[in-house]
């Protein structure tokens, strides 16, 4: 870049020498770097390094025609890549990039790639969603600030909270080199050093919406225009992550490392106790209207990391106790279980499913438990139980089922809604649920991705990743983008493939003092690779699909491996089909009726009974064919 502006300034001089009028620029931007072109199953695209010319206009592409490589598209300078649907396999192209700057001068070719829409393996998958999911964080972030949008077409409006997520998602993109770790550190500074300089803060916590130009407050709702702890912790959580992934001993690094210990010893956890007897922490405080918003964080759900953080602060921590006595305190355990899966702490069938993700996108759950349950295990469970529902559909929604789930937070035909079971279940199907719960339920995750890219296509899939939901009852499908639902999804697939974010967060001195103060002890029993007879019960979980035609699959669990016989009867009570009678593995299973009785022949519409038996009890379903 400097060497391009030398040259600029003397051919600018030697021309006024002759008394040639002078050119605003004459050269050209350097050959974009690190193009890659990725196959797919339905798309093709192409990624390169960003060019960082300040006069950089876009880039070009050109496609390989059979002849020779015409031009096919421009790219704005804020993007570095092309996301080609292409909907059909077998279909192979050819690319080269070009760059050019605002007076028009273009740089050479780079060299071509080639790719082919192909079927993926499961680390294919893994790969194109972390690829397109970083795009949201890095090309679509703030141009100013480098924070996070809110949502797609937020303009600036940016999130605390998902700017946190966006930071550990930011990392992830440097570890697999979708950017180079140069690149990582100027984006890195840039935010932090906004975050220092222009934020407002609040006893040092930030808002929950901010100005990406300005870092001024953008008022939530009325009585919410200042500190959000919550939001606070979700971004801290990111940067305590980044202070221990960039370690290297060069001045960039340093400056780093500095910025995140300033900000984190800045925020005041003690504060947003509102008095020094207090057992909570309060989730808002606000210089105009103080305590209005009155929420005190007690009860499981989405803010165990700020407990967590508010009792680890080197500066402004509060008592462990608080923990148990403020945090813990109420609507916490619970020790049932719902579908064969035991919950020791949250609600009856776990709630919406970001609680199993934002507060363990760097705190690692595995291997430790407290007083109450080992989270690793009751966040695996809480997905199942989740998983489960979805099979059983009480409400019968169309497309619910093994490879179809996912009820939490997100946009919905009717807005915006915190999807749980049995709590507004209307139908919708949030992609991040299963995505990010990877780390628990690896192939039931997978299998879910899989089938929202394949069955849905372009209507889920986007140059961002996986849109933020659907709703196959009402034919509805989301063009939105979330940062608070996009963020887990990178990093929660990344912790699932190599416990990055895990590693680099626990590895901050302050942690393990924490766990100590809280009693946090060493449990060996959970690990991502652990495959664990985590039922309790035999039970029925349901059928799929329910109505069905022509056939539906019945799934149960069992405690252990046992013989169990499964019988089919018509609404008169007429056995018409013995299904299976065999020793079945612990866990889930599975089995297919095809609505055909004992002779072969097809039955007719109507209601039918199915009737499970093992060697301690007998369960019943009811089920309808609809031909």
């Amino acid at each position: 870049m400097k060497m391009k502006i030398v040259v600029k300034l003397l051919i600018v001089m030697s021309l006024s020498h002759f008394g040639i009028e002078a050119q605003t620029d004459l050269i050209a931007p350097l050959v974009p770097q690190g193009v890659e072109a990725f196959g797919y199953e339905k798309n093709v695209d192409v990624e390169w390094y960003h060019n960082s010319e300040i006069d950089l206009a876009g880039y070009k592409i050109y496609k390989w025609n059979g002849v020779d490589y015409a031009f096919y598209t421009n790219i704005p300078k804020e993007k570095s890549y092309l996301s080609l649907n292409v909907g059909v396999l077998g279909v192979s192209y050819s690319f080269k990039v070009s760059a050019y700057d605002l007076s028009g001068n273009e740089s050479d070719l780079s060299d071509s790639v080639n790719a082919a829409t192909h079927e993926m393996t499961d680390e294919e998958f893994l790969d194109m969603v972390q690829r397109s999911t970083f795009r949201y964080f890095y090309d679509y972030g703030h141009p100013v600030s480098g924070l996070s949008r809110e949502r797609l077409g937020s303009g600036e409006t940016v999130t605390s909270g998902g700017s946190g997520f966006g930071l550990m998602a930011l990392l992830v993109g440097v570890e697999r080199g979708y950017i180079t770790r140069d690149q990582g550190v100027e984006r890195m500074l840039k935010i932090l050093n906004f975050l220092k300089i222009n934020t407002a803060k609040f006893h040092g916590a930030f808002s929950h919406w901010l100005n990406g130009s300005s870092g001024a407050v953008i008022p939530f709702s009325q009585y919410d225009d200042g500190g959000d702890l919550v939001e606070t912790s979700f971004m801290i959580q990111g940067i305590l992550t980044v202070r221990q992934f960039f370690d290297r001993t060069n001045v960039s690094e340093e400056q780093i490392r500095d910025l995140c210990t300033e900000i984190w010893e800045g925020v005041e956890w003690s504060w947003y106790r509102r008095a020094s007897f207090s057992n909570y922490l309060y989730w808002h405080w606000s210089p105009n209207y103080d305590w209005q918003m009155n929420f005190k964080l007690v009860g499981w759900m989405e803010t165990m990391i700020t407990y967590l953080l508010a009792i680890a602060s080197p500066t402004y921590n509060v008592p462990a106790r608080l923990f148990h006595d403020g945090w813990a305190s109420s609507n916490y355990t619970n020790n049932n279980s719902f579908y064969g899966y035991r919950l020791w702490v949250g609600s009856n069938y776990g709630g919406p499913l970001f609680f199993a993700h934002y507060s363990f996108l760097g705190f690692d759950p595995r291997d430790k438990k407290d007083a109450y349950c080992n989270y690793f295990l009751n966040n695996k469970h809480h997905t199942l139980i989740n998983r489960a529902y979805c099979i059983a559909n009480p409400f019968s929604h169309p497309g619910y089922g093994s490879d179809n789930w996912g009820l939490t937070a997100s946009d919905d035909p009717f807005g915006y809604g915190a999807h749980a079971p049995y709590s507004n279940d209307n139908g919708t199907i949030t992609p991040t649920a299963a995505l990010s719960s990877m780390p628990y339920t690896p192939a039931e995750s997978i299998t879910a991705l899989k089938n929202f890219y394949r069955t849905y296509g372009s209507n889920v899939w986007g140059e961002y990743g996986f849109k933020d939901a659907f709703n196959p009852k009402q034919n509805w499908f989301a063009n939105s983008y979330i940062a608070i639902d996009q963020g887990p999804i990178i990093v929660m697939i990344e912790n699932y493939r190599s416990g990055l974010l895990w590693e680099k967060f626990m590895a901050n001195p302050e942690i393990q003092p924490m766990l100590d103060s809280i009693g946090f002890v060493s449990d060996s029993v959970t690990n991502i690779n652990d495959d664990l007879n985590t039922v309790y019960d035999f039970l029925l979980i349901g059928n799929y699909p329910n109505p069905f035609n022509p056939s539906t699959t019945i799934v149960f669990n069992i405690p252990f491996a046992q013989y169990v016989s499964i019988s089919i009867y018509n609404h008169l009570g007429e056995k018409i089909k013995d299904l299976t009678n065999k020793e079945f593995p612990f866990g889930e299973n599975k089995i297919v009726w095809n609505g055909l009785n004992n002779d072969g022949s097809p039955v007719s519409s109507g209601i039918y009974l199915y009737k499970l038996i093992s060697e301690s009890k007998s369960l019943f379903g009811k089920m309808i064919l609809q031909k």
